[in-house]
């Protein structure tokens, strides 16, 4: 036996209510509403045009990076999606991503370049803040990228959406929020100029994923001019003369060196 279903209701709930969306039936709303429903998506690329992924990966290898310590999670598949193509950048699989920070530090340590971690969003990129404030205590270059929901949900509470720049803003050297493709390789450029150049430490790069999916054709810039960002080589007069006259008046002078005396390579320098 078959019924057939009943007419719906003139006074039924239209699709989408329920969702407290701001602005209902705007173009917001519904760019909000297809942010939601892809968020989970594998979003691979489209006939293989480029793609923020790609200027990513592009921008690392310009950088001289070879290795990355990293763990995939949702938003940051569209860059794993494309990683295969790029087989000068190894990935390191590592069990958790607070691994993941830990040994970019080391990486550093070990070959004098910037190490580099990976992981998505929410609780991916909160289990990397101790790695990198290691990295800033022991003034470590590194750069960590994070994956982050689509633009349109930032702010919104959307599913594992965490204020991972504000989060890590006290222990970076600095933070950049990357919400369109077109500025992937100037960010990562910047992102590097600034973790290697003056004290060492790390800089936390957040990409959103409609950033990494959307198609780009920017090229990648050859050279970093930051007006804001001029780091002194010279030491500090004041402090130098108060360390030397206190030198001076020891009778068995005992000097403990921190190791930014070797990651500088200043050991002529301090004897």
């Amino acid at each position: 036996m078959t019924t057939e279903q009943e007419p719906r209701s003139a006074t039924a709930s239209p699709a989408g209510v329920g969702r407290h969306v701001p602005d209902a039936g705007s173009a917001a709303a519904a760019e909000i509403e297809r942010a939601r429903t892809e968020m989970l998506s594998d979003a691979r690329p489209r006939n293989r045009n480029r793609i923020g992924a790609d200027a990513l990966c592009e921008a690392l290898i310009r950088q001289g990076v070879d290795t990355i310590f990293g763990y995939p999670g949702g938003v940051i598949l569209p860059l794993y999606d494309v990683w295969g193509e790029y087989p000068q950048l190894r990935h390191v699989l590592v069990r958790h991503e607070q691994g993941a920070a830990h040994a970019a530090d080391g990486y550093a340590r070990a070959s004098r370049r910037v190490g580099v971690c990976l992981g998505t969003s929410g609780p991916g990129a909160t289990n990397l803040v101790t790695g990198i404030a290691t990295a800033q205590l022991d003034s470590i270059p590194m750069v960590a990228i994070t994956g982050n929901v689509p633009g349109a949900l930032i702010g919104k509470d959307a599913f594992q959406e965490i204020d991972i720049t504000g989060i890590t803003l006290p222990m970076t050297k600095h933070n950049i929020l990357v919400r369109h493709a077109d500025d992937i390789p100037t960010a990562i450029a910047e992102a590097f100029h600034i973790a290697r150049t003056g004290r060492p430490g790390p800089v936390h790069v957040d990409i959103t994923k409609d950033a990494l999916t959307t198609e780009t054709r920017v090229g990648h810039p050859d050279t970093v001019d930051l007006p804001g960002f001029k780091p002194t080589f010279e030491g500090h007069p004041r402090q130098i003369r108060v360390a030397a006259e206190a030198i001076e008046k020891a009778k068995r002078p005992v000097i403990l060196a921190g190791h930014g005396i070797l990651l500088g390579d200043a050991v002529t320098e301090l004897l």
